[in-house]
């Protein structure tokens, strides 16, 4: 009686099978009695491992889409993500890189399994070789991909993306430039397209505003907002110690501030009148700081904030009587004139708040008595605050003290 052979398992699952079992050997093995150039070693060589590995499993995802089908999954990407449980996104780019790596960069391909190319490497590099031109020679792609390959094994991925950039310029700098400019043109009118705008309210106070926008565009944003966030120090009243505000909230506070500051004489009419913001109060809530406002045509606003506002020449307060009949329509020339603002910077140079180096230019003019009560929009009734303190100006929680200097004190309500 002849015996039936049994079949043997592919080299692929055969070595699968293998390194599982050999890295199971060892899963209760502590590494700590391993000698420093032994630790090094060892890293190093389970990274090489780790990079080849990875080529292999790409190897065979580019191979993959018979297995989709079979599963009936929409894609390959689909599919990788099932059996791996991975996310979508990272199984879509893995298949990407996968079908680059199988039908044009063999070299990149190459460098994984020797281990000397990881797979964030790669896919670094691959992205900067598909920016190429599409009619450049092919030698000259050819060297390009040589050149990637060959700074893997002294350059991280980031700092390949930054070589990357520029690999048009060593590979064929007679045309670098003009492929720059239009490479350029295309991503701003990309950039264009997929400008938007979105924005809901969370509660609390609070709204979720998202921009996708132009790089231009980000740049002078960050220029404007760093006007009025550096330096943006302020003292605690209760601790008695400086705290440095977190940069992404100074931020997000002169994003507010800038918005208060728009002239609405530069902005776009609506209906042949200026584009104008006007808060609506009641008489009795504005001077017992109590009760809400609002701004027309969106949310609920307090006492205190609608009387901050009213010290900026960009907000119309309007005062309503019990009746809701409008006893006074605000004008800016009721508040700071330009003429006055200049003479407060040139006397106060900075906000006067006690211990804040703000530059009088990123200062906002406050009324010391609020005009609600009988304030007067002259010099002596006005002063210099940085947005932050003059928040704080307005906040009822707080009290004010002035000092010999001129300065003045901010403490908590107790």
């Amino acid at each position: 009686m002849v015996a039936q052979l049994m079949p043997q398992p592919h080299p692929i699952l055969a070595c699968a099978a293998q390194l599982q079992a050999t890295i199971g050997d060892v899963r209760d093995l502590q590494p700590v009695y391993l000698s420093p150039a032994e630790k090094k070693t060892a890293v190093v060589e389970l990274d090489k491992a780790a990079a080849m590995l990875a080529e292999l499993k790409l190897r065979i995802v580019a191979t993959a889409e018979d297995a989709a089908c079979l599963a009936l999954a929409r894609d390959t990407g689909a599919w990788l993500a099932s059996v791996t449980k991975a996310d979508f996104p990272v199984s879509r780019a893995q298949t990407r890189l996968a079908d680059a790596l199988d039908r044009r960069w063999q070299r990149v391909a190459a460098g994984m399994a020797d281990g000397a190319v990881s797979l964030p490497q790669a896919q670094v590099v691959v992205d900067a070789l598909d920016a190429l031109p599409d009619h450049l020679d092919p030698a000259l792609v050819s060297d390009a991909e040589a050149r990637m390959v060959g700074y893997c094994e002294e350059f991280r991925p980031s700092e390949l993306r930054r070589l990357g950039r520029h690999l048009l310029e060593v590979v064929a700098p007679e045309i670098a430039e003009a492929e720059l400019a239009k490479r350029l043109e295309d991503e701003e009118q990309h950039a264009r397209e997929k400008t938007s705008l979105r924005s809901r309210l969370i509660g609390d106070g609070l709204a979720r505003t998202t921009i996708v926008h132009p790089v231009l565009d980000r740049d002078r944003l960050l220029t404007y907002l760093e006007a009025f966030t550096s330096p943006r120090k302020h003292h605690d009243a209760l601790s008695g110690e400086e705290d440095r505000i977190p940069y992404p909230r100074r931020l997000g506070q002169a994003f507010c501030a800038l918005l208060e500051h728009l002239d609405p004489a530069q902005l776009p009419q609506h209906g042949g009148d200026a584009t104008t913001v006007m808060v609506t109060i009641a008489l009795d809530s504005l001077r017992a700081e109590l009760g809400a406002g609002s701004i027309i045509g969106g949310e609920p606003l307090s006492a205190t904030q609608v009387r901050r506002l009213a010290c900026n020449a960009n907000i119309i307060p309007v005062v309503l009587g019990g009746n809701g009949e409008i006893l006074d329509l605000g004008r800016s020339r009721r508040l700071f004139s330009p003429a006055q603002r200049k003479a407060m910077r040139l006397r106060d140079q900075r906000c006067r708040a006690e211990g804040c180096t703000i530059p009088a230019a990123w200062t906002e003019a406050h009324h010391l008595k609020p005009w609600a009560t009988g304030g007067n929009t002259d010099l002596d009734d006005g002063i210099l605050h940085c947005n932050y303190h003059h928040h704080l100006a307005h906040d009822p929680t707080h009290t004010t003290e002035r000092l010999p200097n001129g300065d003045y004190r901010y403490h908590r309500r107790t």
